[in-house]
């Protein structure tokens, strides 16, 4: 298959990149260090060129009020250069239980890319990822001092990214869900306990304070961060992980 991933450049996308590439598909990766502008559209028609289908791990610079007028032009750039281009599918990364935390701007802009993707003229798929391990120290970093780490007691089920690519590289070669899939990994944890646990693994000294108002995930309320019935859920375990990468 031609696959163009934009955002191929980051975190997900540079692994999505060479992970399909080992299956044998030619695949462009774009992002702004290759000349490709999403909000602008400059480069977008040459990246999608002979496209058969194209992956968006693009992320808005900023989680405040402006990320979600970051997703709408985006979007509508994407989709557009995919038609003239004759772009089959359209698969997006977002987050699980992401419309169901209407009070964080971030969230909100990313229920709004899921529904202008599901508006558009393209076959579409969108991949709801859990949050990842990789992300649990800027997580941590937000409310942290020299001595303590505050985290709510939010239940999450995290996942690695090296998952999130494996479930993304399925779906890209497959066809077009016309719907979602959430991908989770295999443990629920209070977000806190995460903390204790992450902290612990790399006998850092600093205690966890369970705070009910610290950081972003304290505005979440229940459980809709954890995967409900029907998720794909991966292998790969949170202290197995941690293990690994010390």
């Amino acid at each position: 298959m031609n696959i163009t991933v934009i955002g191929g450049t980051g975190l997900i996308g540079s692994q999505l990149v060479s992970r399909l590439r080992d299956a044998g598909h030619d695949v462009v990766a774009s992002s702004l260090s290759t000349g490709v502008d999403l909000l602008t559209g400059a480069g977008l028609d040459e990246a999608l060129k002979g496209a058969d289908t194209v992956v968006n791990v693009s992320n808005s610079p900023t989680f405040d009020e402006a990320s979600p007028d970051f997703f709408r032009t985006t979007v509508g750039n994407l989709l557009a250069a995919g038609e003239r281009a004759g772009v089959g599918h359209q698969v997006v990364l977002s987050i699980v239980g992401v419309d169901q935390v209407p009070q964080l701007d971030y969230y909100r802009a990313k229920t709004l890319q899921e529904d202008l993707l599901r508006q558009g003229p393209t076959a579409y798929s969108i991949v709801r990822a859990t949050q990842f391990f990789e992300f649990m120290d800027a997580v941590m970093a937000w409310t942290a001092d020299e001595r303590t780490v505050r985290l709510p007691a939010t239940p999450v089920q995290p996942i690695a990214t090296a998952d999130v690519v494996q479930a993304l590289a399925d779906v890209t070669t497959a066809a077009p869900l016309n719907g979602t899939l959430d991908i989770a990994g295999p443990d629920v944890f209070a977000l806190d306990e995460l903390g204790r646990l992450t902290l612990s693994a790399r006998k850092d000294p600093r205690t966890v304070v369970t705070d009910g108002t610290a950081g972003m995930f304290a505005a979440v309320e229940g459980d809709v961060l954890v995967a409900g019935p029907g998720a794909r859920v991966a292998s790969t375990r949170y202290e197995d992980w941690l293990g690994a990468s010390r």
